[in-house]
């Protein structure tokens, strides 16, 4: 059977792969569409399966809000940055936000595991069909899925173009269209972002967490050569610092320093003449904790070369 261009166009439009590839594919199968979809799709898998060892470092923090109120934020990694700005990665992020918020999953497992909203096949089989398309390794990292609140809000802040992403939810018993509150969301929001808390307030700390923490500054103290008998003092003081740096109502709040997130919420609560907290946040930072692989430019051309 003669293999026309407009059959590899249609091929090529339906998979996403090189002209060639579909060229091939076609005349493997006679020029059957449906089987040399099934051909590439093979084939791509297997490509995926090799590049699923590569560090995938990059790649965006994303936020969505489904029209059920549903909040997703999300980290899904690439192995560069030019892949992670194709169009390819940016409509396969989309349809990852979608599908999480629709079907709710319970983690990043439970997600690859699922059937794609379509239906034509999983989650973890499409995942391995972009990979294919992009050339490069892809991975859903991380989720953080939040409902809407019967009592507040919730507001999402990405920065630098997906390098770190923010949730953060409010309760509130009163007005949540007030623009006292809408703008403390998005400062609170903000704060996150640029101040990295780990928790909301002194309540989420265990007691084991203060006391290795206390363990490792009176061991700092003493290693600076500080008299035994002020050490527990010392440490004291640097637990009540710490405390400040890592609880997000303790920290001095970056639009006014000279107050705390605890005094700022208050004083919206007053403006409003209503009650203001905290409930929750999450906060991504693309590739934190990933080790990332150094690449030696003079290297890799020599073996180039070779």
């Amino acid at each position: 059977m003669t293999i026309t261009a407009s059959m590899v166009k249609e091929l090529r439009d339906m998979t996403g792969c090189g002209m060639m590839e579909c060229k091939k594919a076609l005349t493997e199968t006679d020029g059957n569409i449906e089987k040399a979809i099934d051909y590439l799709r093979e084939r791509g898998l297997a490509k995926a399966e090799k590049k699923a060892g590569r560090i995938a470092a990059e790649g965006l923090v994303a936020a969505y809000e489904h029209n059920d109120g549903t909040y997703v934020l999300a980290e899904i990694n690439s192995e560069t940055d030019f892949a992670a700005k194709s169009d390819v990665f940016q409509d396969f992020v989309k349809d990852i936000l979608v599908h999480i918020a629709t079907t709710k999953p319970a983690s990043v497992e439970a997600l690859l595991a699922e059937k794609c909203l379509n239906g034509d096949t999983d989650v973890n089989d499409y995942v391995k069909q972009t990979i294919a398309k992009l050339g490069e390794n892809l991975t859903v990292r991380r989720f953080v899925i939040f409902n809407k609140p019967e009592a507040g809000a919730i507001e999402s802040y990405i920065h630098a173009g997906g390098k770190i992403g923010v949730m953060i939810e409010l309760n509130c018993d009163g007005d949540v269209t007030n623009e006292e509150f809408k703008h403390a969301l998005k400062n609170l929001a903000m704060q996150v972002a640029a101040s990295n808390p780990q928790f909301t307030d002194r309540s989420e700390i265990s007691a084991d967490f203060i006391a290795k923490e206390r363990e490792i500054q009176r061991a700092a103290a003493l290693a600076e050569g500080k008299p035994e008998k002020i050490v527990d003092k010392m440490v004291d003081g640097r637990i009540e610092k710490y405390m400040k740096e890592i609880c997000l109502v303790d920290q001095a709040y970056i639009i006014d320093p000279d107050m705390s997130v605890k005094k700022y919420l208050e004083s919206v609560a007053k403006a409003m003449g209503a009650s203001v907290s905290i409930k929750r946040f999450a906060r991504f930072e693309r590739g934190e904790g990933i080790a990332k692989k150094e690449e030696n430019f003079a290297e890799e051309v020599a073996k180039q070369i070779k």
